[in-house]
């Protein structure tokens, strides 16, 4: 998770949605089923059935990508029971999903690495640890997406960022709104993971680690966002900042001199940890 930055410049700028996404099956794909992802799967039936009832042709196709099984401490904080320990979170999510709604999602159980190639329009990164974002920006998928949303979260508090990855499709566009990554850099730093502390052995300390409810709010501010750019066809903000301690959400402007800025604040700080090293 990174640190909300002020954001309240005020902006009259927005975002405009590609066209083919109005009219074709728009191909999602989902990365981690764990306590956000899981939030995510449960939350995109929904927007699936808003964009069919408010006239988009086709709606959503949806794939859920993880490799991890189900544990018990699992069965604390993510929506899976003690009948389902041992099996693979995608393949349940994905099949629960399908029985209750009538869909046809698909559920892998793997994890992704840089041969990871599903065809995807909308990649939705739900990962717990920066070596397994890293691994997204290296895949076919991340290369021919038109967005990236990207979520994270600590104990009490995270982001959500839709960017459009630099790639064929988008590099061309004359305002692409910027990657996570490239608004803060450190979350694709795969050594600043020896830092996190390890996740969490039992249900007891799961709950102490995370604060009930986190997930499940990142998710839905997320999804609400998609669901305005698929309504509306544009965004004046592309991510946001939640806070469960005070109770603060703060969105993330579209505003290239905001966007400037950040990354002028994150290649400060990256400067002044390097001088600290080398004693400075």
């Amino acid at each position: 998770m990174t640190t909300a930055i002020e954001t309240t410049i005020a902006t009259k700028t927005e975002h405009q949605i590609p066209g083919p996404l109005l009219q074709k099956k728009v191909q999602v794909t989902v990365v981690g089923c764990g306590g956000t992802g899981s939030a995510i799967a449960a939350g995109l039936p929904y927007l699936h059935q808003a964009m069919v009832a408010l006239g988009h042709p086709h709606g959503l196709d949806v794939t859920l990508v993880d490799g991890d099984r189900i544990s018990r401490t699992n069965c604390v904080r993510q929506p899976f029971s003690e009948s389902e320990i041992g099996l693979h979170k995608a393949t349940v999510l994905a099949t629960r999903i399908n029985l209750f709604w009538g869909l046809g999602w698909k559920g892998v159980p793997h994890f992704v690495d840089e041969s990871w190639g599903q065809d995807s329009d909308i990649l939705i990164g739900c990962v717990d640890s920066r070596a397994a974002r890293n691994a997204m920006t290296r895949t076919q998928t991340y290369r021919n997406c038109h967005y990236w949303l990207d979520l994270g979260n600590n104990a009490d508090s995270g982001q959500f960022v839709l960017g459009q990855p630099e790639n064929q499709r988008n590099k061309a566009r004359d305002m692409r709104l910027p990657t996570a990554p490239e608004l803060f850099p450190e979350l694709i730093n795969a050594k600043l993971d020896k830092k996190d502390r390890l996740p969490p052995c039992s249900a007891l300390e799961a709950l102490e680690r995370q604060e009930p409810f986190v997930n499940q709010t990142l998710a839905y501010q997320a999804l609400a966002m998609l669901a305005r750019l698929f309504r509306y066809g544009r965004l004046s903000y592309h991510g946001g900042f939640v806070n469960l301690r005070p109770g603060r959400t703060t969105s993330l402007p579209v505003d290239p001199v905001l966007w400037q800025r950040m990354r002028t604040q994150s290649s400060d700080s990256e400067y002044r940890k390097n001088k600290r090293k080398k004693g400075g």
